[in-house]
Order: structure tokens, then sequence, then C-alpha cells
């Protein structure tokens, strides 16, 4: 009977210690929201990225060049906001370097709109993580002063250059670690019609390369870095039309998640077998009439941007409420 009682206690201990093993791993520190809304009224941001010291998410705005934080409660605060910054696109955060980076362009939806920076503005600026001081600004519209510029998205490589896409210009630009700035490579093929968005989304590939999305044409480029002229479209199945922000799977660097917007309204999950030569569309997350912009990565997931830009290029600037979508495939 004692021993019958024992072993009875021992198997109890044993599924309690197992089910309490069990819930740690699912502590709400690893439980990521569905969806993160919140209000700002006129905002309209277009670049998201996410930083896991803090657990908030860094968001811009086409409208009032604002870099802002939010929670996953929904709560917006301002990080940094200068007359400098007049549309702000694409963010990243580059926790190796403890920088914030800002691409800054002028489509000509901010209340800093002015007729010397509208069509004509690409630069960025650099920002501490911790204290949100700034480090640097750097113009980019000055490597090539005559033509029309837009500062669209950034990537950073595995030194710490950042490439920066120009989506009026067709360039790509470089700006090293002493924050010298070059314009990397520049090709007809990346040209979009007048009034139109070319070269947009840009990631950095572990294997020595870029892959940039053209918005216009919905097609994806292969750069490599130390010779971007051999560089190569890859092969998709069909285009992907308003091909907008791009992010690599976190754990396998041979899938690709795409954003695409305007008439698309999707999110994309495309993969290789062949070191991105060519692709195929694996997956598909409709999100509805609302934008989707740009992708942000925390742990293993990835969320996107619901920047409602649609209403905003069709003369509304009334939406106050945004959200950043977990993507569910």
């Amino acid at each position: 009977m004692f021993k019958n009682n024992f072993f009875i206690a021992t198997l109890i201990q044993v599924v309690f210690l197992g089910a309490c093993s069990k819930n740690e791993a699912q502590s709400p520190q690893s439980i990521t929201p569905d969806v993160i809304q919140f209000t700002q009224l006129g905002l309209y941001p277009e670049g998201v990225a996410f930083d896991q010291n803090s657990k908030t998410y860094f968001v811009s705005s086409l409208t009032k060049g604002a870099i802002g934080t939010v929670n996953d409660q929904g709560v917006y605060q301002v990080f940094a906001n200068d007359n400098n910054l007049v549309s702000t696109t694409g963010i990243v955060v580059d926790r190796a370097q403890n920088r914030l980076l800002v691409a800054i362009a002028d489509p000509g939806t901010s209340t800093k709109t002015t007729m010397l920076t509208q069509g004509k503005l690409g630069a960025i600026a650099i920002y501490n993580l911790t204290n949100g001081q700034q480090i640097s600004y750097i113009n980019l519209g000055i490597l090539k002063p005559t033509a029309n510029h837009f500062a669209n998205d950034m990537a950073v490589d595995n030194l710490g250059n950042i490439y920066v896409t120009d989506s009026f210009a067709g360039i790509i630009y470089k700006i090293n670690t002493q924050g010298v700035a070059s314009i990397f490579y520049e090709n007809s093929a990346f040209e979009a019609p007048a009034g139109a968005f070319g070269l947009n989304g840009i990631v950095f590939h572990p294997n020595g390369y870029l892959i940039v999305a053209k918005y216009n044409e919905g097609i994806l480029y292969k750069i490599p870095l130390q010779n971007p002229s051999s560089f190569s479209q890859i092969v998709l199945p069909q285009t992907i039309k308003g091909a907008d922000g791009l992010s690599i799977d976190n754990t396998n660097a041979n899938t690709l998640v795409v954003a695409c917007n305007n008439t698309t309204n999707k999110v994309f999950q495309i993969n290789t077998t062949n070191n991105w030569s060519t692709a195929t569309i694996t997956a598909t997350f409709d999100t509805g009439n609302v934008f989707p912009t740009t992708i942000a990565s925390r742990n293993n997931d990835k969320y996107v941007l619901y920047a409602h830009l649609n209403n905003l290029f069709s003369g509304q600037s009334s939406d106050n409420v945004f959200q950043i979508q977990k993507i569910k495939f």
C-alpha cells in the first residue's frame, strides 16, 4: 500500500513538473500579439521595424516625418522629429551597431513639404537606439543632383555597410562604415517612368548579395556585392506587382517574405532551391485593401504594416487607426 501511494505521489509530481515546464515554455514573454492597433491622426506610416531589446516597434510617417515607437498595447510615442524629417519611409533597427536607420523622401504629402524638396529628396538619418540622439544626416541626392529622388528602403550587410534604394533615380547607394556615401550601382533597368516608383524593398542575403524589389514591374533582382554589374532578375512564376517590403526568413535564407500593395494587397512567401536564381511562391496572406507596406521580424514571427496609403494618395488624410499585423500563412 505504501509503495503504491509512493508511486502515485511520484507520478503526480512528475506530471505537475512537466506541466510547469510546458507552461514556462509558453510564458507570456514568448507569446506575441496577433495585431497591434495604434491611433495617431493622419500619421500614415510607411516603414516598420521591431527592436527586441525595448520590445517596441518603430514606425515612420509620410505626412509628419516623425519617427515613433509603438508597444504591444498600441501606445504611440515620438522617438525623433525635426525639420529634416520631411517624409520618413523605410526603417531599419541595426542592433549590432546600436543604431536606427531612417530613409527620408518627399512625395508631396508632408506638412514639411517644400518646392525644394518635393520629388527631389533622398537622404537618411541615423539615430542612437538607446537615447534617440541623431548620429548623422546624410544627403544622398547630392551624389546625382540633376535627378529626382526618393530614398525608400535600406539594408545592412554583415560588415555594417548600408545600402539604400532610390525609387525615382534608379540608384542603389552605399554608406560605408565611416559614414561616406557613394553610388553603389545604377542601371537603366532600375528606372521607372516619371512619377512611378521603381526600386523599393531591399535585403542583404548572407551569401553576399542584395535582393531588391522593383515596385512598378513586380520583379526581384539579385545583386552581388562584389560585382553588382552581374545582377540578374530572379525568375518567378508570376509578377508580384506592388512589391514593397522584403524580409528574409529568420531561420531559412531560402525563404523570402514580400509585402505587395496597390491592387495586389497580399503578402507572398517565396522559396528558392538554387540560391535565388529562380523561386516559387509557396504561400500567400491576403491583407484586404489596407495598403500593406513593410515587414518587421519579431523572433520567428513576421509582422506587416497596414499603412492605408491608398487613402492618402487618393486625397484623404483623415485615417487615425493603423495596424501592425502578424502574418499567418
